[in-house]
């Protein structure tokens, strides 16, 4: 038996489009039971979270200033864990995993963050090639793998610039490229536009619009109010530690208040 088998192993069993596991087929992408965090006592940031996610959904994850939105994301790929309940990736309590499945998991899962973690020093191509050269894929593999990655992204020919000397909106690609090129199944975005003006930030989301395309379930948290107004989509609202689900998206006055439909 290899140290990854075992009840709380895990194994990459899904990916983009069609190819997934028998196993995988007709469970959520994710499923959220109940789930707690807090950082200080008496004060819980998550408030028992009950949410489902399909596989191949685009979820808006919306709420005020520490509604929990970053924190439900880091829950998800296991930079923190959970105080109570259970979250499930294919099935997979991430909470239980073993420290050596840890990496398994987020082969499976893409991450861009606001500020987007790239190494200034490194080229376009280093900072997206490491995503691939951790898993010891053959040179010629990881070189065709980031070509096609940049393309996406509308970076092609770009793989020899330094990241330092990009745009605020060039690197954002970057690191959303990074965060495709191991065809994960799973995408989150952490405040992806939050650094850029508005333009940028509709370009950004139009990105992730054509990565959702693919058959790549996205999950972006965000709390500007006009990515979600111009693009109606499931929103799921953060407030008071709960989760409301809005399949049908939210409206928001000028005082930035959330309106609900009926």
């Amino acid at each position: 038996m290899s140290r990854f088998d075992g009840p709380f192993a895990f194994r990459p069993a899904l990916r983009a489009g069609a190819r997934f596991s028998r196993e995988a087929k007709d469970r959520p992408i994710l499923t959220f039971e109940s789930v707690f965090k807090s950082y200080r006592s008496g004060s819980p940031v998550l408030r028992g979270v009950h949410l489902t996610i399909e596989r191949g959904e685009f979820v808006f994850v919306t709420g005020p200033s520490g509604a929990g939105k970053s924190t439900l994301l880091r829950l998800l790929y296991r930079s923190e864990t959970v105080d109570d309940g259970r979250i499930l990736f294919l099935g997979k309590d991430v909470a239980r995993l073993k420290d050596d499945a840890i990496p398994f998991l987020r082969r499976n899962i893409g991450v861009v963050f606001q500020d987007f973690k790239l190494v200034p020093a490194w080229s376009v191509y280093e900072n997206v090639a490491v995503a691939l050269e951790v898993l010891s894929l053959p040179t010629r593999l990881v070189r065709t793998r980031v070509g096609e990655a940049l393309e996406r992204v509308g970076l092609s020919g770009r793989g020899d610039d330094l990241a330092g000397v990009l745009s605020g909106g060039e690197q954002q690609r970057v690191a959303i490229a990074r965060a495709i090129v191991g065809e994960p199944a799973l995408i989150l975005a952490d405040e992806p536009t939050g650094n850029l003006d508005p333009q940028l930030a509709i370009d950004i989301l139009g990105l992730f619009e054509e990565i959702h395309e693919g058959g790549t379930t996205v999950v972006f948290a965000t709390h500007d109010r006009t990515l979600l107004e111009v693009r109606p989509r499931r929103v799921v609202v953060l407030d008071e530690g709960k989760a409301l689900d809005v399949p049908q998206g939210i409206a928001i006055d000028s005082d930035d208040h959330y309106r609900l439909p009926n």
